[in-house]
């Protein structure tokens, strides 16, 4: 088992007014006067976790967890349809970051972010390299077009059936065609039938990309409330048939842009929904980043992945 911390909850809890509408849930753990650093959430949508930190040693570490924009504890949220999706793309996220920083009176930071979260964390760093100390990504993701399409039609070449009724959750003449942005139109659905359904077969397909992997969790996906789970899928549907608003490669493209910002990548060598090559190509571009493949590891994790990401957060807590 991994080698855990003493659970510890947040000192501080708040809401980030952006100026648009949205409010985005925060809270502080730890010592106030520690390293910051900040844990991205995945998803996108998924929200941050709701309980006590045990991969943070606290006596060093200044902890911000966070809500992105139409999840979790943050409002609107997108299981409202009244939620304005237009207000949620990848640079809204960026900016929210940065807002978040700026509020907590925060000059550099430390960045955790997993799978979405590591796509996000790597945009802001390349726009904002000098607010960044060090960086901790596992399940390395920069969802390129080609991630998008491995995860939501080429992983059915494993799971034939199970991606079968994937495409069959949308409308028979849409099967053929960009089956992400119809989930997104069925998310837009002003039924809330259709979107529940909706959400239901698209979760049942995430469940079944990782059902296989090493530690796979049943359910892994599915396990939440009813709200969570459209807005889970509203925002990944909204995000992925967008391309997250990202040029192909771009951040692999700019990975100079992150030089001698400290980083560990640590994946998983049996990642069914992110394949370990973009981790790889992410290391080859990036010369301060070392890479750790971890063998008995999925996108689950394993417990040789979480002690890999703790040692890296345990390595910079004195830098």
């Amino acid at each position: 088992m991994v080698d855990l911390y003493p659970p510890a909850s947040p000192y501080d809890c708040g809401l980030l007014d952006t100026g648009d509408g949205n409010q985005l849930y925060y809270e502080q753990i730890g010592n106030p006067e520690g390293k910051p650093a900040l844990v991205v959430h995945g998803g996108p949508g998924s929200g941050a976790m709701r309980r006590p930190t045990r991969a943070w040693d606290v006596e060093y570490y200044r902890v911000i967890r966070y809500d992105q924009r139409n999840c979790g504890r943050s409002t609107p949220h997108a299981s409202d349809p009244a939620a304005d999706m237009s207000l949620n793309t990848t640079q809204h996220l960026v900016d929210d970051m940065e807002r978040l920083r700026e509020h907590l009176g925060i000059d550099t930071w430390l960045i955790n972010g997993a799978s979405w979260g590591s796509t996000l964390a790597l945009a802001y760093a390349q726009q904002h390299p000098h607010r960044v100390s060090e960086m901790v990504i596992p399940a390395v993701t920069t969802t390129r077009r080609s991630e998008i399409d491995w995860l939501y039609r080429g992983a059915g070449l494993f799971h034939p059936e199970a991606w079968d009724r994937f495409r069959d959750g949308v409308p028979e003449d849409e099967r053929d065609g960009d089956l992400l942005a119809a989930y997104a139109r069925l998310m837009e659905n002003p039924d809330r039938a259709v979107r529940e359904k909706a959400a239901t077969d698209w979760l049942a397909w995430e469940d079944a990309v990782i059902s296989n992997e090493p530690n796979g969790v049943p359910g892994m996906y599915s396990d939440q409330e009813t709200d969570a789970q459209i807005a889970f899928v509203r925002i990944c549907a909204h995000f992925f048939s967008n391309g997250a608003w990202l040029e192909e490669d771009q951040l692999l493209r700019d990975a100079h842009k992150l030089a001698g910002i400290p980083a560990v990548l640590i994946h998983g060598r049996h990642d069914m929904g992110s394949p370990v090559q973009t981790a790889w190509k992410l290391a080859k571009a990036w010369p301060t980043a070392r890479l750790h493949i971890i063998e008995d590891s999925g996108h689950a994790g394993s417990d040789a992945l979480g002690a890999t990401v703790r040692a890296a957060i345990d390595a910079f807590k004195h830098r």
